[in-house]
């Protein structure tokens, strides 16, 4: 199958047709007028739902059988029938006019897909299988729904919402890393989950106000030894550490499969192979070595 490209729409006053007015409709309706599309539902009859959110405003219905006029000036289209004949004729008007178009649970139709979502808005953290695996992608949701605080969306927005702040207060990237750190595994986050948003702030506040007199940390050498040639093997500490890195520093032996999971602006430094002979001395060759290039670095090797 075809590889896709991911992509967040911002569909915001934006015209989109949905085609069809059952209950598939009725939940593809009800994401996208959460994200403020001007939705247009095309179908004979409507569910309760779609009939009251039209009688509210909330979206445009166009009474009766398809026709192609209805795709004028639409920026995405999704088709909810259960008439596979009627989705392509969809799906081909909707090409000929360069719009992108969704056949529901048909992907050889579609031109775009929705993934399966983990929503902790603002935070939306989406899967897709291509279309191939539509039911691992629900699964992998499903389980991800319990990897990801609650709380994550109410400290994405604070963090949003103080983002200048932050940055006129810590000028530098790497002291602006550190303070993101805090912010994220610190005790705002723990004030957030026990519903104490104000508390929150106010820790927050308090923090920026003091983030000018933070002491730079220590040069910090991390050791992933030796390092899995199968990235599925790493463990959670060991992609901690490499998303923490400032540098990395590997040998030959470490891929790309490994390295591309690190932080992407992070400095790579290829170590010669002799280096490995002298560990004693080795720490303060590499720091020294990386001075200047940040606070935190991370050795790499992959086992001989």
């Amino acid at each position: 199958m075809t590889a896709l490209y991911p992509l967040f729409a911002d569909l915001d006053g934006r015209p989109v047709l949905i085609v069809g007015g059952g209950t598939v409709a009725e939940r593809k309706t009800r994401a996208l007028l959460n994200c403020g599309a001007a939705v247009r539902v095309g179908a004979p009859r409507l569910t309760r739902a779609l009939r009251a959110w039209a009688a509210e405003g909330r979206l445009a219905h166009l009474a009766g059988p398809y026709h192609e006029g209805w795709l004028e000036s639409a920026w995405l289209v999704i088709a909810a029938t259960d008439d596979r004949a009627l989705n392509a004729r969809v799906k081909a008007a909707a090409d000929a006019r360069r719009i992108l178009a969704n056949v529901v649970d048909d992907p050889e139709l579609s031109s775009f897909q929705v993934p399966a979502i983990v929503d902790r808005a603002p935070l939306t953290i989406a899967i897709s299988s291509g279309g191939a695996a539509p039911v691992l992608a629900r699964r992998l949701r499903e389980r991800m729904e319990a990897l990801f605080d609650p709380a994550l969306g109410a400290l994405a927005r604070l963090a949003g919402d103080h983002r200048a702040a932050i940055r006129t207060a810590c000028p530098d990237h790497g002291a602006r890393r550190r303070f993101y750190d805090w912010l994220h595994d610190g005790p705002v986050l723990a004030q957030l989950r026990a519903g104490e948003p104000a508390a929150a702030e106010r820790t927050l506040r308090a923090r920026l106000d003091g983030a000018g007199e933070e002491s730079p940390p220590a040069h910090r050498l991390d050791w992933i030894d030796p390092c899995p040639a199968d990235p599925g093997q790493l463990t959670l500490h060991q992609l901690r550490l490499l998303n923490e890195a400032d540098v990395l520093v590997h040998d030959a032996g470490v891929g790309e499969a490994v390295l591309s999971l690190a932080r992407r602006d992070a400095d790579r430094r290829l170590l010669d192979a002799g280096a490995w002979e002298d560990p004693g001395t080795l720490r303060d060759k590499i720091l020294a070595r990386c001075a200047g290039r940040g606070n935190t670095v991370a050795l790499i090797s992959q086992p001989a």
